[in-house]
């Protein structure tokens, strides 16, 4: 894999559906969350945004994944409204790549932390995986 620069940025962005929503996460029928958007959305789109630094840079059959996220989510987002993320890349630590990243809506920031990534082979990946089924 070639090194992204320094201060390489990528976003992503999405208009907040109901899918979004925390009131969505509904894992047994006692769960209840507000009707805003979910912490969870908010982290994988910053996670797309810090993949799309890294992508151009991959070779074969690499990818990107997370593998650390420390994050504030700082103000609620109501359906409707579009939500932008945004990973600016700070450098490496070891075998990981590290990213400074922050979510926005139309009235301003709703979260920011930092995000490190590894750059892995899809085949190792999923060979690993498909182990953890069969033990």
């Amino acid at each position: 894999m070639r090194q992204p620069d320094v201060d390489a940025i990528g976003t992503a962005d999405v208009r907040v559906t109901e899918a979004e929503l925390a009131s969505e996460l509904r894992f047994d029928t006692a769960d209840e969350f507000p009707a805003v958007y979910a912490t969870s959305r908010m982290i994988g789109l910053m996670e797309v945004a810090a993949s799309r630094v890294l992508r151009p840079h991959l070779e074969g059959d690499e990818l990107s994944v997370g593998v650390a996220v420390d994050v504030l989510h700082t103000a609620a987002t109501p359906p409707g409204a579009r939500v932008t993320a945004t990973a600016r890349y700070v450098g490496q630590e070891g075998k990981l790549f590290v990213f400074e990243v922050s979510a926005s809506d139309d009235a301003g920031e709703i979260g920011r932390g930092t995000h490190k990534r590894a750059v892995i082979s899809t085949a190792r990946l999923v060979a690993g995986a498909a182990k953890r089924v069969s033990s």
